[in-house]
């Protein structure tokens, strides 16, 4: 029996990336996209066995009837977000609701319909990202979720045992949709790397805690170096 893989996310940039990894490893891959067409699309373009489903993390509630047909999950990356660039004089209530929705209640709640479905091996993945310890006044609705996912991964991995959890925080990414057609990005300058990262660099450091069973309850930074700077 082949691996079921779920990629939270999967219908487009570093989640699509991470879902034709899972296939070219022989997975059947579940993507999910709010948009239940791109999310078939999406399936539909990878190199093996995959399928679509409309999903929207912004309404944990409707999670568990969206996997009522799913039996068996061994890996979960939950790459989705809500974008939100604010203040805290700007905040729109709404708008910061539904990203703490996206990042951390519907994160919880996928953990918790999913996890009696998950294999003997079974790992999970969750994706931050470095606005958690680098804020910007317009991050605040990004920064603070952020930072809760690694709350969630240390208490995820203590309650999921013995699956393990953990987390992948990219810094810039050079080479995905949102930051391509940018040009000299300011973070390239305080990246000892001397270049940002690359969506290839984010799924092979994915890949990594998926497949590594000694590695639980971890944060991973993928930014070639941002935050020694």
């Amino acid at each position: 029996m082949s691996a079921t893989s779920v990629v939270v996310g999967g219908s487009s940039g570093i989640g699509l990336a991470i879902a034709r990894r899972r296939t070219e490893r022989g997975d059947h891959v579940v993507v999910t996209s709010r948009s239940a067409e791109r999310a078939a699309t999406a399936a539909a373009e990878l190199p093996g066995p995959a399928h679509g489903i409309a999903l929207d993390l912004t309404a944990p509630s409707s999670i568990a009837e969206v996997f009522a047909g799913t039996e068996r999950v061994d890996n979960l990356v939950v790459t989705a977000t809500e974008r939100s660039g604010t203040t805290v004089a700007e905040l729109d209530t709404d708008a910061a609701l539904r990203a703490v929705n996206s990042k951390v209640v519907g994160s919880l709640e996928l953990a918790r319909v999913l996890h009696p479905r998950f294999s003997p091996h079974a790992s999970v993945v969750l994706f931050g990202g470095v606005a958690k310890d680098r804020p910007t006044p317009e991050s605040t609705v990004a920064t603070v979720p952020t930072q809760a996912v690694s709350g969630m991964v240390a208490t995820l991995a203590v309650q999921l045992a013995p699956h393990r959890v953990n987390a992948v925080h990219p810094g810039v990414v050079g080479d995905s949709p949102r930051w391509a057609d940018v040009t000299d990005h300011p973070s390239i300058a305080r990246t000892p790397i001397g270049r940002l990262v690359t969506v290839a660099e984010v799924v092979d450091a994915t890949e990594f805690l998926l497949t590594n069973t000694g590695v639980n309850g971890q944060d991973l930074h993928v930014d070639g170096g941002t935050l020694l700077i």
